[in-house]
């Protein structure tokens, strides 16, 4: 229990929402740009750095490192960034601003400082500095509890992750959720992809009744929170379809990627089909380092829009265990 009043809580939840809608966070694009928050975060972390280690800046925006490595590709390919060796480390690369880069952060810092300006402008001297202080205090506060969760033992055996086979209420719904949050940060897709989704999944659950079509979830404190499928029908040829593959970033850290893989690449081997094939996108680099390890091969590289957007698609096929 706590002895905060139940209002103080309401109230700091209630102005939180209300200061993240008033900043713009819930457009596609913030700070009077064409880019999206963690893209603006990261340019402006990097211009105070000046020079920074792609780590580093996975630290202070809290990202993971596969994230912060889409964000900083797409940031060169705009002109805002450019890397270069660590001349201490070769296997590292600093980042800096582009002149482009520079030029974008001043008119980001520009558009701030004017919209700070304006709403303390209405307030007294008193009020301004109350806010300053207090704005620190809870971010260091938040900041803190972070740092101290982190440090704290697993609850793993409190709160395990539980994968099953077979459709469960909702299933269907979070896997097309998954896939449309996580594709529109990674590639930009739209509701074209989401449509595509939607259609794949109407088509296999009606006939994940036969014996060699399956899918798994993964759940944590009741909450789907991964998904695998294998369409043993789609392809033909004896030819499993590895499809719907996807983790949330919180459950990458407890292994359920590798697990609902291994269920997935265990019921190929025991259905005794001949080829598992899948397809994905250039840059999921976590990904392809679990598909490599686990038997598949890049066969193909191809640039597709099928899903609305153009991306660099890439096909993998793993020879089945009583096949090799």
């Amino acid at each position: 229990m706590t002895d905060i009043p139940w209002q103080i809580i309401q109230d700091i939840r209630e102005y939180s929402r209300n200061l993240i809608r008033e900043l713009g966070f819930l457009n596609k694009t913030i700070a009077g740009t064409d880019l999206t928050a963690s893209q603006v975060h990261a340019l402006v972390e990097i211009g105070n750095a000046e020079t920074i280690y792609a780590r580093d800046l996975s630290d202070i925006l809290l990202l993971e490192k596969s994230t912060i490595s889409r964000l900083v590709k797409k940031l060169i390919t705009r002109g805002e960034l450019y890397e270069s060796p660590s001349p201490t480390d070769i296997r590292k690369k600093i980042i800096q601003l582009t002149p482009q880069g520079k030029n974008t952060v001043q008119q980001i810092t520009k558009f701030a400082e004017q919209q700070v300006i304006a709403a303390l402008t209405t307030l007294p001297q008193s009020s301004r500095t109350e806010i300053a202080q207090g704005l620190h205090k809870y971010s260091k506060a938040l900041k803190n509890c972070r740092l101290e969760s982190d440090q704290k033992p697993s609850l793993q055996k409190e709160d395990p992750v539980k994968i099953v086979q077979g459709h469960k209420t909702g299933l269907i719904g979070r896997i097309i959720e998954m896939h449309a949050h996580y594709y529109s940060e990674f590639a930009d897709f739209d509701d074209a992809f989401e449509a595509t989704v939607t259609k794949g999944l109407g088509d296999f659950f009606p006939r994940l009744g036969r014996e060699e079509n399956a899918v798994w979830s993964a759940s944590y404190k009741n909450k789907i929170i991964g998904s695998i499928a294998i369409d043993g029908q789609d392809l033909g040829e004896n030819i499993a379809h590895l499809r719907w593959f996807i983790v949330e970033s919180h459950g990458r850290p407890k292994g359920i990627g590798k697990a609902l893989l291994n269920h997935a690449l265990k019921f190929c081997d025991e259905r005794g089909f001949k080829e598992t094939h899948l397809w994905t996108f250039k840059g999921l680099d976590a990904a392809r380092n679990l598909y490599e390890k686990n038997g598949f091969v890049l066969v193909d590289e191809y640039s597709g829009d099928q899903w609305g957007k153009t991306v660099m698609e890439q096909k993998f096929i793993r020879k089945n265990s009583k096949n090799y």
